[in-house]
């Protein structure tokens, strides 16, 4: 007798194996589509060039030029890539005179630097200009780059120059100038317990208070083709698109004042930053912003000040070496005409439609302290000025359900806020009140600033211990995977989840760290269209939807991103290597499993439309079972093979087959199985048909 296997589509972990009979219980990478199971799309390595850190953000657009660039925020730098090229625009903190900091000891690369109060943390960067030799091996040309820090204590760092030092030399170098990069952030949370993880005077005597090392996230938004970003718990920041990737070369003319003439686009007041091969003139410093002055568009020269209004500045002595204009981002706040920006933000949002700024979790007006369930918003069309008054629409709001806010998301009508507990709807009313904040839902949770997704006008996300969605109203979102994600999740590294669409198959992804990873691990989908889940393992720190790209993209561990549902095969290394894909259903029996079944042969319904392989192939097995829940047997073969391994070779396009296979396999209840591992080779399972009997043996 021929049985057809009828499955329902996605995977439901959500009870026993015999409990969701006729359905699916395991798998990964695969997706359902029209209800049948198929492999993912492959993936291809973006560019063969890498950036430094973990990625944790990542945003796309078109400049008026018509360049693509992409926003790249790791934990160690903020990158904008241009055609598989990264830039390093990250801003810059500060900038120090330092007299004769080094210090080295022989036969060691460990360079010690004296650096009273420099704010460093650990794997910070600092760039040394006007170095002078310490002698022997290290040169002023080894000394004068850029260097990662290791923290040693609150005046002293360390660097490693790569070349181990042929005599000791303490408190030489000569005046030089250091220019600290922004401070860096974890790679992942990393839980503090014991004397001084708190703050003074918290938990017990000699224990302290536990607290929790925040990973370094970003967000970022365009404010027309620029890009205004900000890590969390950070500063707000501008890259001007005008301005270029690579620091563009100037020539300077010492006089009074000092004249700069450079191809580099800038207008009246622009903020600029200089850097230096060798040294600038008297008057100039690298890491110290200026401001374009008398700016001839024709001969592209300009003078500089200190301040947007100040004088003019004057230049004497000499210089030396090729002078830049740094392409790095600047803050905010140095802008021409800017007002009580915020110095300190949880979240960054651009109001597409009306053309705000906003801050999240921020300071208020004349305070440094940071209120996290503050939000304030610029001056329609003006991201300089954020102090209110009646001739501007700069204002804030603070909410009152939750002790922080999270995150933020614009939908087609409103602004979408998120709390630790809450859910707000923010709506523009116009002057004189301009934004409203309304209360849609209360008690709800989300795990991370990265958690939540826009798909075809709802809005997804991932709470604590289940899903929502919100589409006018807030509902928890039916999972069939909900226990299984839930039991084997690290939520100690909440933080790093990352929610993204793949709105070309109807999907959002939710990538996540399992139980026993500190590093993501694992992936769960939600079909939308389909209402159905499934899940699967892969490492992806970062992802973006096909916009202006023409996939999505995905960052990774190996300091790269990757365009998704290209090709076939996993392409992120130096060569291809297979998906290893695979489908299990539920258990399902015969007749209820009131006597043993015997099965002789398969009739598989598959196709391998769109296979490249010379001869596609997946093994199909059917796995028995002595009783439900009792586990996976290993029967002895019967005259047959147990597991069929089904080949077709053909001309591509390679069509669907629906040969036969003969098998012996006996038992109450069985599950099937489909997977694959070869190069080149994609399939899509239909419904295939089983040849059985029964076997005697009833149940008592």
């Amino acid at each position: 007798m021929l049985k057809k296997l009828l499955f329902k589509p996605g995977v439901n972990r959500e009870n026993s194996r015999y409990y969701t009979e006729s359905g699916y219980y395991d798998g990964d990478k695969i997706r359902f589509r029209q209800g049948t199971p198929e492999v993912i799309g492959g993936w291809t390595k973006y560019s063969n060039s890498t950036f430094l850190g973990i990625c944790r953000s990542l945003w796309a657009w078109v400049t008026l030029n018509n360049v693509t660039l992409i926003g790249v925020g790791t934990n160690l730098k903020f990158y904008i890539n241009r055609g598989g090229a990264y830039f390093d625009v990250t801003p810059i903190r500060t900038e120090a005179n330092l007299s004769n900091p080094f210090t080295a000891s022989v036969g060691s690369p460990v360079i010690t630097v004296h650096a009273v109060a420099h704010g460093c943390v650990n794997n910070d960067y600092v760039t040394f200009n006007g170095a002078t030799s310490l002698g022997g091996t290290i040169t002023a040309s080894l000394l004068n780059r850029e260097y990662q820090i290791t923290y040693v204590d609150i005046d002293n760092y360390t660097i490693n120059v790569g070349t181990n030092a042929n005599s000791s030399d303490t408190g030489h170098g000569g005046t030089v100038r250091a220019v600290y990069q922004i401070n860096t952030g974890p790679a992942y949370q990393a839980p503090l317990t014991g004397w001084g993880a708190g703050p003074w005077g918290y938990g017990t005597w000699g224990n302290g208070q536990a607290s929790n090392n925040a990973i370094r996230l970003w967000s970022q938004s365009n404010y027309g083709q620029n890009l205004i970003f900000g890590p969390r718990g950070g500063g707000m920041y501008l890259y001007e698109a005008d301005k270029g990737l690579s620091s563009i070369q100037a020539t300077i003319t010492i006089a009074s004042p000092a004249v700069v003439t450079s191809n580099m686009v800038v207008a009246e007041y622009s903020a600029i930053e200089l850097e230096t091969s060798g040294a600038l003139p008297t008057g100039l410093e690298t890491g110290t912003i200026y401001y374009v002055r008398n700016y001839n568009s024709l001969l592209k020269t300009f003078n500089l000040s200190a301040t947007p209004t100040g004088a003019l500045i004057n230049t004497s002595g000499t210089q030396s070496g090729t002078q830049y204009i740094s392409a790095r981002a600047i803050n905010l706040a140095s802008q021409y005409g800017a007002s009580d920006v915020p110095t300190v933000q949880n979240y960054i949002f651009v109001s597409d439609i009306y053309r705000f700024v906003f801050a999240f979790g921020c300071n208020d007006y004349g305070s440094t302290t940071q209120d996290p369930l503050l939000m304030r918003w610029s001056d329609q069309e003006d991201a300089t000025m954020w102090t209110p008054s009646v001739t501007n629409q700069a204002g804030s709001l603070r909410l009152s359900h939750g002790s922080a806010i999270i995150t933020a998301l614009q939908t087609r009508q409103e602004i979408v806020v998120w709390t630790d507990t809450s859910l707000y709807s923010i709506q523009y009313l116009g002057p004189p009140y301009v934004w409203n904040a309304q209360l849609m839902g209360d008690n709800t949770s989300i795990v991370g600033q990265n958690a939540t997704a826009l798909a075809s006008g709802v809005v997804y996300w991932m709470g604590v211990d289940k899903f929502y969605k919100y589409d006018g109203r807030v509902q928890t979102l039916r999972c069939d995977l909900r226990a299984y994600v839930f039991n084997d999740f690290n939520t100690a590294q909440s933080s790093q989840v990352y929610a993204g669409t793949n709105e070309g198959f109807n999907e959002v992804w939710w990538f996540y760290c399992s139980a026993n990873s500190t590093t993501i691990d694992k992936y769960v989908v939600y079909n939308y269209v389909e209402d159905i889940w499934y899940y699967g393992t892969m490492t992806r720190t970062a992802w973006l939807d096909t916009g202006v790209l023409n996939y999505p993209i995905a960052a990774t561990y190996s300091n790269n991103l990757v365009y998704h549902e290209d090709g076939l095969n996993d392409y992120e290394g130096l060569s291809p290597v297979p998906l290893n894909a695979f489908i299990t259903t539920s258990e399902f029996d015969i007749d209820d499993g009131h006597n043993f079944g015997f099965i002789r042969r398969i009739l598989p319904d598959l196709t391998f439309r769109g296979s490249t392989a010379t001869s596609p192939s997946v093994t199909m097995s059917v796995i028995p079972l002595n009783n439900s829940g009792a586990g996976y047997t290993d029967p002895a073969s019967v005259g047959g093979a147990d597991n069929a391994q089904i080949t077709r070779t053909a001309v591509v396009p390679i069509e669907a087959f629906t040969g036969q296979v003969f098998i012996r396999v006996r038992g109450r209840q069985f599950a099937f199985k489909i997977e694959s591992n070869q190069l080149d080779t994609t399939w899509q399972l239909g419904s295939p048909r089983i040849d059985w009997q029964q076997d005697g043996r009833r149940s008592t």
